[in-house]
């Protein structure tokens, strides 16, 4: 057999001994089947059969994503027998534009809107260039008609709350129902996670303090004190550019994290809004 024009895949299979697997596994049937954007994960089939056993088995076949999970480079103490490896400064406004741009098009660029309910590092994986890709539609929702998301999310929702800890936004605990603008908080936490390598589960997160709040006292202190909490190894990685200009930059996009993070989800901008900001942002650095 000839391996030399062979392609490499990713096979995610489902442990249907779960709660809720069955449901995952159509649910991101559904989404990766209606939609095409180059920063979402590319199913390329799936299979559902019956294993040796004869017990039901699915799994959905993926383009394999050669430089893993923004979750093992943000985190790299946390992954066990891999070499250490960092984002520079260019690399995570890349990351970054990359997610806003599959939010966008998941949230206006087709006839069904999708809310994907579950954004986190480790949902974000990296190809062969570092072009980030968003995956895992398990815990998506699809909505004809966009709720009206002005309101104060009245509405409430007879499922469970959808999402990770730490990335959750707050009016999901109240009961309020998966709209765009729970995927912009989660945004801008992951956006806050990428640029202080902190996670909002962090163990120093406790007594009433939150990523977002950490984020947003250095952001009011001063320039100087929101470089201070900046990831340690983005300073080593990164010289490449004025102080100034990296200075500028952080704040455009801490500022952009905590808008989209903002509790009230009337005060948080659109995933249009934001795509526009963090490249903006990456131009002036580039400039």
């Amino acid at each position: 057999m000839n391996y030399e024009d062979a392609n490499i895949v990713a096979v995610k299979v489902l442990n249907l001994q779960q709660h809720g697997a069955f449901r995952s596994f159509m649910s991101e049937c559904e989404a990766l089947r209606s939609i095409r954007h180059r920063n979402l994960v590319k199913i390329l089939t799936s299979c559902s059969s019956l294993d040796h056993h004869g017990n039901d088995f699915k799994a959905l076949v993926f383009e394999y994503m050669p430089n893993g999970s923004l979750e093992e480079w943000l985190h790299p103490n946390a992954c066990q027998n891999r070499p250490f490896r960092t984002l520079s400064l260019i690399q995570r406004l890349n990351i970054a534009v990359d997610v806003a741009s599959a939010l966008e098009y998941l949230h206006h660029g087709g006839s069904v809107l999708i809310v994907h309910c579950d954004l986190k590092p480790s949902n974000v994986l990296l190809d062969n260039e570092m072009t980030a890709h968003v995956g895992d539609f398990g815990l998506a929702k699809f909505l004809r008609q966009p709720p009206d998301e002005s309101s104060k999310h009245s509405s409430t929702s007879t499922v469970g709350i959808k999402g990770s800890i730490g990335y959750i936004p707050p009016e999901y605990g109240m009961g309020c129902k998966p709209s765009r603008l729970g995927d912009v908080y989660s945004f801008g936490i992951l956006l806050l996670e990428m640029f202080t390598g902190t996670s909002p589960i962090d163990d120093k997160f406790k007594d009433g303090l939150s990523l977002r709040g950490y984020g947003r006292a250095a952001a009011a202190a001063s320039p100087e004190h929101l470089m201070d909490i900046m990831d340690r190894n983005l300073h080593s990685a990164d010289q490449a550019y004025r102080e100034e200009r990296v200075r500028d930059c952080l704040v455009s996009v801490f500022d952009c994290s905590l808008s989209c993070s903002n509790e009230s989800p009337h005060e948080r901008c659109d995933m249009t809004e934001v795509s526009k900001v963090l490249s903006a942002a990456r131009e002036r650095l580039l400039s």
